[in-house]
């Protein structure tokens, strides 16, 4: 009994050590989210920038950038970023008067995030001129 409780911890431990491998992306933006405060409509593009970088020890692979309505993936980085590397996703949220409360997905290879999909998050409020 106590040599398979042994094996388990073992296999246990070995297991944690794999899952830290591989590709893992960091992005800048606190909880992954940009916040565009309060703006006016007309004096801001409603372009913004998510910057990050592979942390890991693999090539990270960007699969596909999806958004939602009202918000548009200006460029998106090259597919394969190696590690150690950074890059960006630019995205351009269309100014309707309102609140802005919209999710850009990330698919990726990143080992640190579950399936690899990654939620971006932009948050603020437009205001009529």
């Amino acid at each position: 009994m106590k040599k398979l409780a042994t094996f388990i911890a073992f296999v246990l431990f070995c297991s944690i050590g794999f899952a830290q491998n591989g590709a893992k992306i960091d992005f800048k933006a606190q909880n992954n989210t940009i916040d565009f405060g309060t703006i006016k409509k007309g004096y801001d593009n409603g372009v913004r920038v998510f910057e990050f970088a592979n942390t890991g020890n693999a090539p990270l692979f960007i699969y596909a950038v999806q958004s939602t309505t009202s918000c548009i993936i200006l460029s998106k980085t090259p597919e394969t970023i190696q590690p150690g590397k950074s890059s960006k996703i630019e995205i351009k949220y269309i100014l309707t008067p309102g609140p802005i409360r919209k999710t850009i997905t990330v698919e990726t290879n990143a080992a640190n995030y579950d399936g690899g999909r990654i939620p971006l998050k932009i948050k603020g409020d437009v205001i009529a001129n």
